[in-house]
């Protein structure tokens, strides 16, 4: 046998026939897998991305303390970004408006205060203020929140391991 084929013994005057594409054929792609993956995607970002920076703020640590739960808290928020004083906001984080820097805001404090204690039954007042916050922006606030009778002041911090 010298080199040749079955194909060559059958038909020896035909060549083999290569099946060339149609090219007036529309040739469509099912992209659902790549939606899925898409849809997955989106979904796995959603749930690990972090939450919004804005009303997070940088806590000190301490060794010992006690727990204070924020639902029977008025919570009173201290930044960091201030150049003067450090800004004030009447939540949970940096959400809403800051307290303007005036003789009002130890007024608007005390009104906040007195307003969780007797409409919400909140009887602490949990001052949560950045690390980089200097003392005397928290003793401002401290000595506006004594002011009310019977408000039980605490300030936030993290728990050292």
């Amino acid at each position: 046998m010298t080199g040749t084929t079955d194909w060559d013994q059958e038909f020896p005057d035909e060549a083999p026939r290569v099946r060339k594409p149609d090219r007036g054929q529309d040739v469509e792609m099912d992209i659902t897998p790549m939606i899925d993956i898409t849809f997955l995607l989106l979904i796995f970002f959603i749930v690990c991305s972090t939450p919004d920076q804005k009303s997070a703020i940088e806590l000190p640590t301490a060794k010992y303390g006690k727990g204070v739960g924020e639902k029977n808290s008025v919570i009173i928020t201290l930044s960091d970004e201030g150049a003067d004083a450090a800004p004030i906001y009447l939540a949970n984080g940096k959400v809403g408006e800051t307290l303007p820097d005036d003789d009002r805001q130890a007024q608007m404090i005390r009104e906040a205060v007195e307003k969780g204690r007797s409409e919400e039954h909140k009887e602490n007042v949990l001052i949560k203020a950045d690390r980089n916050v200097a003392y005397r922006d928290v003793a401002k606030v401290i000595k506006a929140v004594s002011r009310v009778d019977g408000a039980k002041i605490h300030l936030a911090v993290l728990e050292a391991n």
